[in-house]
């Protein structure tokens, strides 16, 4: 298991680095950020000035090395728009997003596992066919469509939750529930999948042969073998959530990470974007690396592979 864990951690570690290089040499190639600094009507002497006092005169190879020197101790600079230090700004915005994405994926998998599990029991039943409306529904609808359906039917007709801001936990729950159901179906459709497959093995048919009791054959034997995908897949689409959530916070305003990205584009904002592209990417990473080694430890067949 130690090996396994070191062998993913390395490449965990090699994605980073990548995703580090990508983050610096997109922004610097795209545009040139001493003169997107300077701002409308600054004079060449003024681009020059900044470009030497940010030391964006020197090679990129420097730049990357300095920048990532600083990141990797907290330090992204200072906010161009913001004028204030970009760590800050995130430490202060960072909670909100991954309250709403933590809510949002423990919906989306409180609703999708229970409905596919169902749905493999009773296969080809109207249950089956009433998970797979869920799906193609949450499939086909868009996320900010739907937010605004329940904006429209909970906040503003029956006036049974708040629809902005993050004062309390009721003003997260419209939120995680339009982003999490964009989860549901993958989620539904991936247990279901699973359940079919391990319900039709030997050893469960052998465990009921046995006079084992339906709901241990279905819980012990056959839900935590369908569920190593869904592991998976749950890493996946929590750092997808993370990654995504600007429309949800845009629609709810919601003071978060998505909501500062959308804040920090419109201004050419560039330490901001960078950092939080740096960030979600390395959430993301180690969502990945936490999902192999849990599926590792639920299957131990997976190490040798």
């Amino acid at each position: 298991m130690l090996a396994f864990a070191a062998k993913r951690a390395a490449m965990a570690l090699l994605v980073a680095a990548t995703v580090s290089l990508v983050c610096f040499f997109l922004v610097h190639l795209s545009t040139d950020v001493a003169t997107a600094m300077a701002g409308e009507g600054a004079t060449a002497a003024d681009v020059a000035v900044i470009r030497k006092a940010y030391g964006f005169d020197r090679p990129l190879h420097e730049q990357y090395a300095a920048w990532l020197g600083r990141a990797l101790l907290g330090d992204f600079g200072n906010s161009l728009y913001f004028k204030t230090a970009v760590g800050a700004i995130i430490w202060d915005r960072l909670p909100t997003t991954l309250m709403l994405g933590a809510l949002a994926i423990l919906f989306a998998v409180g609703l999708s596992v229970p409905l596919g599990v169902i749905a493999a029991i009773r296969p080809n039943s109207w249950i089956d066919r009433a998970t797979l409306l869920v799906a193609v529904v949450g499939q086909a609808m868009p996320s900010f469509w739907f937010a605004l359906l329940l904006i429209l039917l909970f906040g503003l007709e029956l006036r049974w939750l708040p629809i902005s801001g993050s004062d309390t936990m009721a003003h997260f729950v419209l939120p995680a529930v339009a982003l999490g159901y964009y989860a549901t179906p993958a989620i539904m459709r991936l247990t279901r999948a699973g359940m079919l497959d391990v319900l039709g093995s030997d050893y469960v048919r052998t465990a009921r042969a046995k006079g084992l009791r339906a709901g241990k054959v279905l819980f012990k034997h056959a839900l935590r073998n369908a569920l190593i995908p869904v592991v998976a897949l749950t890493a996946v689409q929590l750092g997808f959530m993370l990654g995504g959530s600007v429309v949800i916070e845009t629609v709810f305003a919601l003071n978060g990470l998505g909501y500062l990205a959308w804040e920090a584009i419109l201004h050419n904002d560039f330490p901001v974007v960078q950092a939080i592209v740096l960030l979600v990417s390395g959430i993301y990473i180690l969502l990945t690396l936490l999902a192999d080694l849990a599926n590792a430890w639920l299957d131990p067949r997976i190490r040798v592979a």
